[in-house]
């Protein structure tokens, strides 16, 4: 299986540092447990742990970001070459995506939601045409879901 180019490469020789903090280690320890799963054909996994990136408590300025900056790109990437199913089970990322940006709580929300509504629109963009991935029909006319436009390259 060829790693995501935009992801470190997975380990599994040091302790991990998911926790109460979530600042830089965390952030690295997401990116790498992404790579884990899309190396083991869990793409729907490897989307979780890059929305645990994105939920990082991150400045903006930490030195991790030159090497690793947000995993947009990643995303993408494990998308498009997961859309067939020959990766394993990838569920359906746009819904996945309206369903987090619209129901986000919890510290530096905001923020949060602004990404999660950048993956969604990442997620429409390389999913066209690649099989059936719909959006929540049923919770847009429920819950009067107002969809922003496409903010364009991340």
């Amino acid at each position: 299986m060829q790693p995501c180019p935009y992801l470190p490469q997975a380990y599994t020789d040091r302790p991990l540092r998911h926790g109460e903090g979530r600042g830089a280690g965390f952030y690295y320890d997401a990116l790498c447990f992404a790579q884990e799963y899309w190396i083991k054909k869990k793409p729907a996994q490897a989307i979780l742990q890059l929305n645990k990136a994105f939920s990082a408590d991150l400045r903006g300025d930490e030195v991790i970001l030159k090497t690793w900056p947000q995993p947009y790109a990643a995303l993408e990437w494990i998308m498009a070459n997961a859309a067939d199913g020959s990766h394993g089970f990838l569920g359906n990322p746009v819904r996945h995506f309206q369903h987090l940006a619209t129901r986000m709580s919890g510290p530096r929300r905001e923020i949060r939601v602004r990404r999660a509504w950048c993956c969604f629109w990442i997620a429409r963009r390389a999913l066209e045409g690649r099989g059936d991935f719909p959006l929540d029909g049923r919770q847009i006319a429920r819950e009067g879901i107002h969809i922003p436009r496409d903010p364009g390259p991340v």
